[in-house]
């Protein structure tokens, strides 16, 4: 088990070197492949040659890209002193760069925002597992009857109709015709836990109908799967109950697939639920995302991008050891 889990150490340190390279590379490489310079971005297109060539020494633009990304790294590691002679500015560790749009740096900005998206993810994720799960047991236990036929058209419905139409249509007639729900505005769990639920009950229902559709269906097609498999019906022929056979036998199997999914998608939306954060008006990572590209402020994309990366490793390495705890056999793999 010690063995699994330190390779599987090994795979993250190296999946996260190799997404911290391509990242910086798209996002410092190509445009200057391009003609494009970096350091316009901060002082603008009309400011002197003095103000850029100081600029562009102070943030290390002047330098070859492979020692660019290495004092990248450093900063995210030890923290980064930006140097221009007499200005010295020092970026403590973990230092993402500084944001164009606030010259603040990045990573105090991702902080602030982190709670907003965690607390958006983690009670969406709750209603969507259980919801999804439920729904597809119960549509394949009746299959071909009218409660499956009901459940899968709303999946469908759940899949189909993206998050930007289901927020407006939901804030418009919860929120603004019924009043039944203040307007979302985030309020920390600290201060006034009532109030944080308040304000995100509908973002988590309408984020998680999304997901919960797509678990309906995984979970309906997987269990449908495993209870035609020899095992199955040999547990019923032994005379054990329907409860034990679907809840003890049947359930291990299908939650395989769907844990793997669940931990994608936890990761994915920790990073960022963009659309949602917007539509809500939730200042969390994925809002921050948007403004960057919407100020082309490079910084603050990439450091969103590596945050995600981040969680996204850190999910599927999770789900790699909840895998060798409900199967043992992954271990030799």
């Amino acid at each position: 088990m010690l063995v699994y889990i330190f390779r599987r150490l090994v795979n993250v340190v190296v999946m996260l070197l190799v997404t911290s390279m391509v990242t910086f590379g798209i996002f410092f490489m190509v445009p200057k492949l391009s003609g494009s310079d970096p350091v316009l971005r901060y002082v603008g297109k009309n400011a002197n040659p003095v103000a850029i060539q100081g600029l562009r020494v102070k943030f290390g633009f002047d330098k070859p890209i492979y020692e660019q990304y290495g004092m990248f790294v450093k900063g995210v590691v030890a923290g980064r002193d930006y140097n221009n002679g007499p200005d010295v500015s020092h970026c403590p560790a973990p230092c993402f760069g500084y944001s164009i749009q606030n010259e603040q740096p990045v990573w105090p900005t991702l902080v602030d925002a982190v709670p907003v998206t965690a607390s958006l993810a983690a009670g969406a994720s709750v209603l969507w597992l259980v919801g999804g799960v439920a729904t597809g047991v119960l549509s394949a236990l009746r299959r071909r009857t009218l409660t499956d036929r009901i459940t899968m058209v709303t999946a469908l419905a759940g899949v189909s109709l993206p998050i930007y139409f289901t927020g407006l249509i939901s804030s418009a007639v919860v929120i603004y015709s019924l009043g039944w729900l203040p307007p979302s505005n985030y309020v920390n769990f600290t201060d006034d836990p009532i109030s944080w639920a308040q304000n995100l009950i509908l973002p988590w229902i309408t984020l998680a109908f999304l997901y919960a559709a797509t678990y309906a269906r995984l979970t309906r097609a997987t269990m449908l799967e495993v209870m035609g498999e020899d095992y199955i019906r040999t547990a019923r022929a032994k005379g054990l109950r329907e409860r034990v056979v679907i809840g003890k036998h049947a359930m291990r199997s299908t939650l395989t697939p769907i844990l793997t999914v669940f931990g994608l998608d936890l990761g994915g939306l920790i990073g960022g639920a963009i659309l949602t954060e917007n539509v809500f008006n939730l200042k969390g990572l994925g809002f921050e995302a948007l403004q960057g590209i919407k100020s082309n402020d490079l910084p603050m994309i990439m450091g969103v991008t590596l945050f995600a990366a981040f969680f996204i490793v850190m999910a599927n390495l999770i789900v790699d050891l909840l895998y060798a705890v409900v199967d043992p056999r992954v271990r030799l793999g």
